[in-house]
C-alpha cells in the first residue's frame, strides 16, 4: 500500500486545487455566456471539466507510477527529475528573456514586481505549452545518454525486457503531457497573449485596451458597428471608444450614421447611451441631413447587440480558444468571409500542437538509445535536427492553411502525421538494430 501513498497524495491535492478552481471557472462561464448570447454553450460549460482533468494530472501520472515495476519507476524517477530540471531552467531563460524585452514597460509601473508577477502569472499557460515539448526533447536525449553511456541500458536488456517496455515511461510522460498541452490551449494559453497587452498597456500609463479597430456586421438588423478600442472591463460598462454605427436600408442604401466619442451598455435594460453623438440620416437623392441637438447621452434601446458580440470578431485568431473559436465558426458560415480560413486552422491548431509533446518522445526515443559508450553524438545530432525540422514544418503548414493554400484540417495535423510515421519508421530500425544514424554515419563515411 505504501506504493499508492504517492497518487491518493496527489489526488487529495488535486481535488482540493478543483474546489478552488472550478467554482471560479463556472462564474466566469456564467458571465461569458450572459455577455455572449450567440456564444456555444456547451464548450464553454465543459471548461470547467476541462480544469478539473487538469487538476487530477499529478495524481492520474502518480497512478501510472504506482503501477510499474521497479525497473519503470527507476527510469521514471531519472527522467522526471531531468524534465522538471530542463523545464526549470527552460523557463528561466525564456522568462529572463521576456523580461529584458519588456522591461522599458515594466518600468513605467508603479510596482515592477508586482506587474512582473501579474504579466507572468497571465502567461504561465502559454509559457507551459511552448516549453515543454523542448524540455522533453533535452530530458529524454540527456537520459537516455547517461543511461546508454553507463551501460545500464544493456544491463536492463539482458533481463528479458525489450527496448518498447523500457521506454513505455518516457512514451506515458509524453502522452500525460499532451493532455496537460491540450487542456490549457483548450482555453488559457490562447488567451495570455492578449493578457500581455492589457497588462503592459496598463504599466505604461495607457488605457486598458483589449481589441482595437473592430468591426462587427448584424446583418438582421442591417447594422455595421465600427470601434476604435475596446476597454478589457467592457462586460462591467467601461464605454467603448471612437464609435461609429451605419444602418442599410433593405436594398443597401445608406438609411443613417451615428457617430460617437464614448458608448456604453447597461446589462440590465439592454440600452446603449452614445456621448458626444452627431447622427446623419440618409434619402435618396438627397444631401445628408444633420440632426441637431441629441440629447447627452443619446439613448437607443432597441440595438440588441452587446459590447462582446460587436468585440468577438475583433479578436485574432491566436487570442481565441476552443469555445471561442466554434462561436465565431459558428457566427460566420462557410463563404461570409475570408478570415473563415485563418480561424479554422487555429481551431485545428489547438487539438494538433498538443501532440508535439508525443511526437517528439516518439523522435527522441529511438535515436538516444545505443547499447555502447560511444555513438550518442550522432543520434543526438540527429534528433535536434529533426524536431527543429518539425517545428518549422509546422510554421510553414499553418502560414498555407491560414492562406487558403492547404485545407486547415491537413495544415494543423500534417507535420504531426509526417513526423509520427518518420518517428514510427525510426523506432522500427532500433528494434531491428539498425539505427538510422549508423546509416548516417556509413554513408557520410563513404561519401568522397
Amino acid at each position: 500500500m505504501r506504493r499508492f501513498l504517492i497518487p491518493i497524495l496527489l489526488l487529495l491535492v488535486g481535488l482540493a486545487l478543483a474546489a478552488k478552481l472550478v467554482p471560479a471557472e463556472q462564474a466566469a462561464v456564467a458571465a461569458r455566456l450572459k455577455d455572449f448570447p450567440d456564444a456555444d454553450t456547451a464548450a464553454h460549460q465543459f471548461r470547467p471539466v476541462v480544469v478539473t482533468i487538469l487538476c487530477l494530472i499529478p495524481a492520474i501520472a502518480g497512478l501510472f507510477y504506482a503501477l510499474g515495476s521497479i525497473l519503470a519507476r527507476y527510469v521514471a524517477r531519472q527522467f522526471l527529475s531531468i524534465l522538471a530540471i530542463g523545464f526549470f531552467a527552460l523557463a528561466t531563460l525564456w522568462l529572463l528573456m521576456d523580461f529584458q524585452d519588456n522591461l522599458d514597460e515594466l518600468k513605467d509601473s508603479q510596482s515592477v514586481i508586482n506587474t512582473a508577477a501579474r504579466l507572468y502569472a497571465a502567461r504561465f499557460p502559454e509559457i507551459v505549452v511552448t516549453l515543454l515539448p523542448y524540455a522533453l526533447l533535452l530530458s529524454l536525449l540527456f537520459s537516455l545518454g547517461r543511461l546508454s553511456s553507463s551501460r545500464e541500458i544493456v544491463a536492463m536488456t539482458q533481463t528479458g525486457r525489450g527496448i518498447g517496455r523500457l521506454t513505455t515511461p518516457f512514451f506515458i510522460t509524453g502522452l500525460l503531457c499532451a493532455v496537460l498541452c491540450a487542456g490549457l490551449n483548450y482555453q488559457w494559453a490562447p488567451r495570455a497573449n492578449a493578457a500581455e497587452k492589457i497588462i503592459l498597456d496598463t504599466a505604461r500609463g495607457f488605457d486598458e485596451v483589449a481589441a482595437e479597430v473592430v468591426k462587427f456586421r448584424n446583418p438582421r438588423a442591417r447594422r455595421l458597428w465600427m470601434v476604435g478600442s475596446f476597454p478589457p472591463d467592457f462586460q462591467r460598462g467601461a464605454p467603448l471608444k471612437q464609435v461609429r454605427v451605419v444602418l442599410e436600408n433593405e436594398d443597401a442604401t445608406l438609411k443613417s450614421i451615428l457617430v460617437a466619442d464614448r458608448a456604453s451598455w447597461d446589462s440590465n435594460s439592454g440600452q446603449w447611451s452614445f456621448y458626444g453623438a452627431t447622427l446623419r440620416k440618409m434619402s435618396p437623392g438627397e444631401p445628408p441631413e444633420y440632426v441637431q441637438d441629441l440629447p447627452e447621452p443619446y439613448v437607443v434601446r432597441t440595438w440588441r447587440e452587446t459590447p462582446a458580440e460587436i468585440i468577438q470578431p475583433g479578436l485574432p485568431a491566436n487570442q481565441l480558444g476552443i469555445p471561442g473559436l466554434i462561436s465565431w465558426l459558428k457566427g460566420h458560415p462557410a463563404g461570409s468571409q475570408e478570415k473563415r480560413q485563418t480561424y479554422l486552422t487555429q481551431w485545428h491548431h489547438r487539438w494538433a500542437q498538443p501532440f508535439n509533446c508525443l511526437v517528439v518522445v516518439m523522435l527522441a526515443t529511438p535515436l538516444g538509445v545505443v547499447f555502447s559508450r560511444r555513438g550518442t553524438t550522432g543520434g543526438i545530432a540527429v534528433t535536434v535536427f529533426l524536431c527543429v525540422g518539425m517545428l518549422f514544418f509546422t510554421t510553414i503548414c499553418l502560414s498555407l492553411g491560414d492562406a487558403s493554400y492547404l485545407p486547415p484540417m491537413l495544415a494543423a495535423w500534417l507535420p504531426n502525421l509526417a513526423f509520427g510515421a518518420l518517428a514510427l519508421f525510426l523506432f522500427q530500425r532500433r528494434l531491428s538494430g539498425r539505427p538510422i544514424y549508423q546509416t548516417i554515419r556509413r554513408l557520410t563515411a563513404d561519401a568522397p
